[in-house]
């Protein structure tokens, strides 16, 4: 069971965990890292140039690890994780970008540190705020997650923006406002701690100096005959803290690779046999201040412990909607991929019929080809053309050959009709047409609404391609009975039409007393007038099938496409699908590689959190 005593090896194992899945601020720096990376309390280390903060976080983890040199060298954030290990296991220090690889030579890490800030900012005294995540396992560490900050300065030196000043400022900022920030203010002893860059932000963000802890460094660098009493003992600047003096390696130890141990036991000699520090010894040194923050950390989580779960179940929740909304997991055998494959397919269906019967927009348009389009057509037909006096007398001449017709030239009024009939293929099969393409846009809208098949790009296309096949032979069998409907009525011509004809030449024949001179029908028969009674009983006819048809080739269209669009759209493709093997069936199933990898990092995440709050909750029953 988790207890108190390793709760910072708990935070410190979530944390990595956030930075390994990304949950962290690698790519726009600290003023992106995310709720939970925020939530889990840390350590900044902040000071100004050259004030020792390298040396401090050397003598922490007792080895020399960091870059050295004049001016800027911290150029990129270092987030440093301390893991301690069982006495006598090997020290070795991770790279979150060469996960791969361990280091036991600790110059080797100096040198990559250099490399990776190098990399981003070149051979330069640029800074970037993409951190850099190192882990360190030791036996003589404690538990602990620090973040060593680029040096805060004054003046711009060569080859650095004029902005770089305020550049740093913001950069520390963005870590050190964060309310879990613990703030370790490193200033040198051997300069007025007035003055002291480090204190004057941490006076900006942390007024009341709950999160500030001082550390005083070059105790051992001091004039003859000076101490630093007044700020070991809270005198000059007051923090809710205790101030911590550390006696850095020298120079000269530092070229003769002084151990560090050995250092850290100069240290404790140093302060132990000083007049002036030996009464505040108990509590001065590296090690000292090691603990110290661990103890620190440790109560800051215990008191966040609340803030923190509440923090953790409410991503729960929000990543178990994203799971659900990305979908889960695919079975491998055959039976559950068929399974599936007809429930996503029945989902586009239901989409589709709602579209076309007015749950959903679109079908719709399928009554504006038989309201506007269809009628719209049947008026801009060539009628007036095909029946002017000049082409009624040629048709009617050649219908009668050698042979002038009596009273009505049946021939001529025949192929009057039928001609004209074929005038209503065009518009009959561009509402079959139209039709179509609506259709097939209903299903293209269909299957992008239809919020299961985004997973699955193939199936999507399969079933497309199914669809957009099935439309196709229902438009065929549409073509086929529309155009039958016009040639029927070319076919039979109704016979009152031609009953009537005999009676209306009675009308105007000998005898009626509404004809003043009646000519005969041999006479009338080469008139215009007589050309235009042809042409006037002619387009009676055409008007009388154009009515039938306006009303006949919508239920043809309706009947041989829509209602097999809604009744039979996917018959061949369930066919088709029910012979595949378990094979086939995962080709149909494979997944965008951008989904399955957003949904396997939303799982990463997912248990990541859930573990976080099953050791979070073992920490606090235990407290």
């Amino acid at each position: 069971m988790a207890t108190m005593e390793n709760v910072i090896v708990l935070v410190n194992r979530i944390q990595r965990a956030c930075t390994v899945l990304g949950d962290h601020g690698g790519g726009d720096g600290a003023a992106a890292l995310p709720t939970l990376w925020e939530a889990l309390p840390s350590v900044a280390v902040v000071g100004g140039q050259s004030s020792g903060k390298s040396s401090v976080l050397e003598s922490i983890v007792g080895r020399d690890f960091l870059p050295r040199g004049s001016g800027i060298v911290t150029r990129r954030p270092l987030v440093l994780q301390l893991h301690k290990t069982r006495d006598g296991a090997q020290e070795y220090a991770e790279f979150l970008h060469m996960p791969k690889r361990r280091f036991t030579d600790f110059s080797l890490v100096r040198k990559e540190i250099e490399d990776e800030t190098d990399r981003l900012t070149g051979k330069t005294k640029q800074i970037s705020p993409v951190p850099i995540h190192l882990s360190i396992y030791s036996p003589h560490v404690v538990n602990l997650t620090l973040i060593d900050l680029p040096g805060l300065t004054k003046v711009a030196v060569e080859g650095q923006p004029e902005t770089i000043v305020q550049d740093i400022e913001n950069m520390v900022r963005s870590y050190v406002d964060k309310p879990n920030c613990i703030i370790l203010a490193i200033s040198p002893a051997n300069q007025d701690i007035a003055t002291s860059d480090a204190i004057k932000l941490a006076r900006d963000v942390d007024p009341t100096g709950e999160r500030t802890f001082g550390v005083l460094t070059k105790l051992d660098l001091m004039d003859k005959g000076t101490n630093a009493l007044d700020v070991l003992e809270g005198r000059a600047y007051r923090l809710q803290h205790p101030w911590v003096g550390i006696v850095n390696r020298s120079q000269a130890d530092i070229n003769k690779n002084v151990d560090m141990i050995i250092a850290r036991r100069k240290e404790q000699e140093f302060f132990a046999s000083s007049p002036d520090y030996s009464h505040l010894a108990s509590r001065m040194g590296s090690e000292y201040l090691a603990k110290l923050l661990s103890q620190e950390l440790e109560a800051v989580i215990r008191a966040r412990i609340p803030s923190i779960t509440s923090l953790i179940n409410k991503t729960i929740d929000e990543l178990e909607s994203e799971m659900d909304h990305l979908g889960r997991p695919i079975a491998s055998d055959a039976g559950a991929q068929l399974y599936l494959i007809l429930e996503l397919c029945r989902a586009f269906d239901k989409i589709f019929k709602e579209h076309l019967e007015g749950g959903r927009p679109g079908g719709d348009r399928i009554y504006g080809v038989f309201d506007n389009q269809l009628p719209s057509a049947l008026r801009k037909l060539p009628f007036d053309r095909h029946l002017s006096v000049q082409n009624v007398k040629r048709v009617v001449s050649q219908a009668d050959g050698y042979q002038p017709h009596l009273i009505a030239p049946e021939r001529g009024y025949r192929r009057l009709i039928e001609s004209a009939l074929n005038y209503f293929r065009g518009p009959a099969e561009a509402s079959v047409d139209a039709v179509h393409f609506v259709l097939k846009e209903l299903v293209r809208i269909s299957i992008g609404e239809t919020q299961e098949l985004k997973r699955f790009p193939t199936l999507q296309a399969e079933l497309a391609a199914a669809c957009y096949a099935a439309l196709e032979r229902f438009r065929e069998d549409g073509r086929k009975t529309t155009l039958r409907l016009v040639d029927m009525e070319a076919a039979y011509l109704t016979v009152e039409f031609f009953r009537k004809l005999p009676q209306e030449v009675e009308k105007t024949g000998p005898g009626n007393p509404r004809t003043a001179n009646p000519p005969t029908p041999s006479d009338d028969r080469y008139t215009d007038g007589h050309f235009r009674r042809i042409a006037s009983n002619v387009s009676s006819y055409i008007g009388m099938v154009s009515e039938t048809l306006k009303n006949t080739i919508p239920k043809s269209v309706v009947h041989c496409q829509v209602r097999e669009a809604k009744r039979s759209l996917l018959n061949h493709f369930y066919t088709q699908v029910g012979r595949k093997d378990a094979k086939q069936l995962a080709v149909l199933l494979d997944e965008d590689p951008a989904l399955m990898e957003r949904r396997l990092q939303c799982f990463k995440r997912l248990e990541l959190y859930k573990s976080a709050r099953d050791e979070i909750d073992a920490v606090a029953w235990t407290r």
